[in-house]
């Protein structure tokens, strides 16, 4: 049952790192597969934080399904743990599942975006958005000293999802 808090602190650490370093890194460089994170970053600056490609079909090409693409990917490769380790397994799994769910439903309903996680807000929208990493939760972001809350938002719920008076 430990593999569960380890599966949890593991995803969300992973997803700060590959946002900071492969998203925004790799990103950078215009022939890069990772590229498209800069296209989606584009979208959401442009339309006050909704990304259409979301409303886009999985078999298109585009932002969204190389980043379902790279979700499926990742949850492959700790696929092989399963039959030592069933449990921080499948909440990775979990972790990936819930990082497309989340993210695709904050730049489709950009205010519940905003009210639910205020921290992927402003990685896109406040001046700075090379701060913010963290996508479900801000753990990872507080831990690292990342996280800077914007004036864009006046309240934001805390890591547990309760709003922070």
């Amino acid at each position: 049952m430990i593999g569960i808090p380890l599966g949890l602190f593991v995803g969300n650490a992973f997803e700060w790192f590959a946002h900071k370093h492969i998203l925004h890194g790799l990103g950078k460089n215009p022939k890069s597969y990772w590229r498209m994170h800069w296209d989606h970053h584009k979208a959401a600056r442009l339309n006050d934080f909704k990304d259409e490609n979301y409303t886009q079909p999985l078999w298109r090409w585009n932002p969204h399904t190389k980043e379902a693409l790279a979700l499926v990917g990742v949850s492959a490769l700790v696929t092989p743990l399963y039959p030592v380790a069933p449990f921080f397994t499948g909440t990775l799994h979990y972790c990936a599942i819930n990082y497309y769910r989340k993210h695709k439903r904050c730049h489709l309903d950009p205010e519940w975006g905003k009210q639910n996680m205020p921290w992927h807000y402003d990685h896109h929208m406040a001046k700075d958005q090379n701060k913010n990493w963290c996508v479900t939760r801000p753990f990872f972001d507080y831990v690292m000293k990342t996280r800077i809350k914007s004036s864009l938002i006046e309240t934001e719920k805390n890591i547990f999802g309760f709003h922070l008076a």
